[in-house]
């Protein structure tokens, strides 16, 4: 009797496990949009017409934020109640796509936001450092370790993190600062589920 029910309870455990895993958003799916999330914030994603990817944030401790990502990847544009800022690629950014391990690029753009004139362009720089797998909840997914660097004119550094890009879903689902240094840090979500309709 015991073997028996260790068995049924074996087969239950297995069967539960294969429909928790039928949950996880693949590159099929995430077209019907997702979630990820992690403490203090949720952000839904949804493809946009001309390759982009729409992203409403919403955060525990300040407003609600837009973004548009282009393959879900380069931002923009982003929209809050702290102001609205367009990033205008002065460079064709659909050729950078797709991403393979080795590319390095630089794009050229321009900030724009209604309160500031620009005072220059920026150049963004992508390096892809190569593959690695990123768990989010009971989910695994292949992502690509893509270096960006923002610099102004001078060529002082803006901002500089690794991105954890998964080609699959168009979206960066993790961000690296210091890397390779005692400062390292990483910063990413922790959950993700199919966006209920």
């Amino acid at each position: 009797m015991n073997l028996m029910t260790t068995g049924m309870a074996l087969a239950m455990l297995t069967l539960a496990g294969a429909a928790h895993a039928a949950d996880c958003v693949d590159a099929k799916s995430a077209k019907a949009g997702f979630v990820l999330e992690k403490s203090g914030i949720r952000s839904e994603f949804r493809p946009a017409p001309g390759g982009m990817v729409a992203v409403a944030n919403e955060y525990e401790a300040q407003s609600p934020q837009t973004q548009y990502l282009y393959a879900g990847l380069i931002e923009v544009f982003r929209d809050s109640d702290t102001g609205r800022l367009s990033m205008i690629p002065l460079g064709d950014i659909k050729k950078l796509f797709p991403l393979k391990a080795g590319a390095k690029s630089k794009t050229e753009f321009v900030r724009l936001s209604a309160k500031k004139t620009p005072k220059g362009t920026e150049t963004l720089a992508l390096a892809v450092k190569g593959k690695e797998t990123y768990k989010l909840g009971d989910c695994t997914y292949n992502v690509l370790a893509v270096k960006e660097t923002i610099t102004g004119d001078s060529g002082s550094v803006i901002d500089s993190f690794t991105a954890l890009y998964s080609p699959d879903l168009q979206a960066v689902l993790a961000k690296r600062y210091d890397e390779g240094t005692s400062s390292q840090s990483e910063v990413g979500f922790e959950t993700i589920r199919p966006l209920k309709q």
